[in-house]
């Protein structure tokens, strides 16, 4: 498991509070704009990043996240690009976990082995690849076993307790709960469901469980910051992008970063005043 992933999820625990997943797609809107906004992502209150590498095909992904590829992929965008910007952050920052996320057809294409070495080069911590199932995915543990990678896998809410024990089998890091049934931004999250699911996984294992999709304002997030271990945001960020990709992308970003960011950061200690 990713020493910096178990660090700041430690950290996390003892400042009783969760954290935010903030995921972005690499070069998108190009590869030079996507550094700007990625350095920039602990400063604005980023816990662990989620750095997309762009697909033709992102099956889990809503048109949100889908046309953030297309731009990635329009601009030159690769695997082994998103690579070069996880090893340029890590040049500037030692502490904050980042975490590749996207589909398996890259990575079988660079090899496990190799994708396992450049992992490791580049200062990553751990992929989440959606489309790899536990079944399937004991070549890249094997591979990522010697360089203390994190294989981070996705529960959602048709998964009953026999696929969960599945599920966990290998996993570390955090596990990632994708909160509604469907792809990446098209629902919200509903507090009922996730409080019952975050009750039958922490039954099930010691690890930080991460809540996603769905979450895109404050108030969404703060709610499920009061209940998960961190709340993962994408879309949100990703529209800001959307809205034009001038020099003033990044600070659009960066600027709903810090917006979620407090919401999650005090949603513990509101509630407590609340009460």
């Amino acid at each position: 498991m990713s020493e910096r992933l178990s660090t700041r999820f430690a950290a996390l625990k003892r400042e009783g509070r969760a954290g935010l997943v903030a995921y972005i797609m690499a070069s998108d809107p190009d590869h030079e704009t996507c550094f700007e906004i990625l350095k920039g992502l602990p400063a604005a209150g980023a816990d662990v990043i989620e750095l997309g590498f762009p697909f033709t095909d992102p099956m889990a992904d809503g048109p949100s996240i889908q046309k953030a590829a297309q731009r990635a992929l329009k601009a030159g965008g690769s695997l082994g690009k998103t690579l070069d910007l996880a090893r340029r952050f890590r040049e500037t920052d030692k502490d904050t976990p980042l975490v590749l996320m996207g589909y398996a057809n890259p990575v079988e294409q660079m090899t496990h082995g190799v994708f396992a070495e450049e992992m490791a080069k580049a200062g990553a911590d751990g992929v989440i690849l959606v489309d790899l199932p536990p079944e399937e995915d004991g070549d890249l543990r094997a591979a990522f076993a010697p360089h203390g990678l994190s294989i981070i896998r996705l529960a959602t809410p048709t998964t009953d307790d026999k696929r969960l024990t599945k599920v966990l089998e290998g996993a570390s890091g955090f596990l990632y709960y994708v909160s509604v049934a469907g792809v990446t931004g098209a629902k919200s999250a509903k507090t009922d469901s996730v409080s019952s699911a975050m009750q039958r996984f922490k039954r099930a294992t010691p690890l930080p469980v991460a809540v996603g999709f769905g979450v895109r304002e404050p108030q969404a997030a703060a709610e499920i910051a009061r209940l998960a271990d961190a709340v993962v945001v994408g879309s949100a960020f990703v529209d800001e992008i959307s809205a034009g990709a001038g020099p003033e992308a990044p600070g659009r970003v960066l600027h709903k970063v810090k917006l979620l960011s407090e919401a999650v950061r005090t949603a513990r200690a509101t509630e407590g005043m609340r009460a």
